[in-house]
């Protein structure tokens, strides 16, 4: 598993081949190494990794990655456990408004009803338990239908205008990037 050792052997910032094959690599490791284990100890270690082994500075490296690679899917779902950690009650209410805009998208998505901060923050972590221990490519649909429907709800509960529509829409884009990631990986190209 990485730890310090992975950080201070990083390429230096000058050099961004080397730095994309690093987040290849660790993305590669994470996803693709849980997955291939047996070992229920594996996976807690990849799960405890989130919280207590650096996942900020991994997050780092993948954030230049294209939204269609590996490490862009992990940085886009790192993204969204940030976010509703950072703002689980409103992001249960913009989840609250969507939900009943896109009934077939809040079935994947699987937030308990109703969605309150705890049930939100519970449906993100079940999504990051999916990246080292489920099926990745369903983990990636459920992502993508959550980002749908509180984009949905961002969008119609929308009181200063032009800023959250424009939110919205960056959180639908999201969710159309992790919906053809989930495709992708179903036909075993997401690399």
């Amino acid at each position: 598993m990485p730890g310090a050792g992975l950080f201070e052997s990083l390429p230096s910032l000058h050099d961004p081949a080397a730095l994309a094959e690093v987040a290849h690599r660790t993305a590669a490791l994470l996803v693709r190494g849980a997955q291939n284990s047996d070992d229920e100890e594996v996976v807690q270690r990849v799960m405890k990794l989130a919280d207590d082994y650096g996942l900020d500075q991994l997050a780092d490296l993948w954030s230049d990655s294209p939204a269609d690679s590996l490490p862009g899917v992990l940085w886009r779902l790192y993204l969204i456990r940030s976010w509703v950690r950072a703002h689980a009650e409103t992001v249960a209410r913009e989840y609250a408004a969507g939900r009943d805009h896109a009934e077939v998208q809040a079935v994947i998505a699987g937030v308990a009803d109703p969605p309150g901060p705890t049930e939100v923050r519970d449906m993100v972590d079940a999504v990051l338990y999916g990246v080292a221990a489920g099926d990745f490519a369903t983990t990636l649909d459920r992502a993508s239908a959550f980002a749908r429907i509180v984009a949905t709800g961002r969008a119609h509960i929308a009181d200063d205008g032009h800023e959250q529509i424009r939110s919205a829409s960056k959180l639908l884009e999201m969710a159309d990037q992790l919906q053809s990631a989930a495709r992708a990986e179903r036909a075993g190209n997401l690399w």
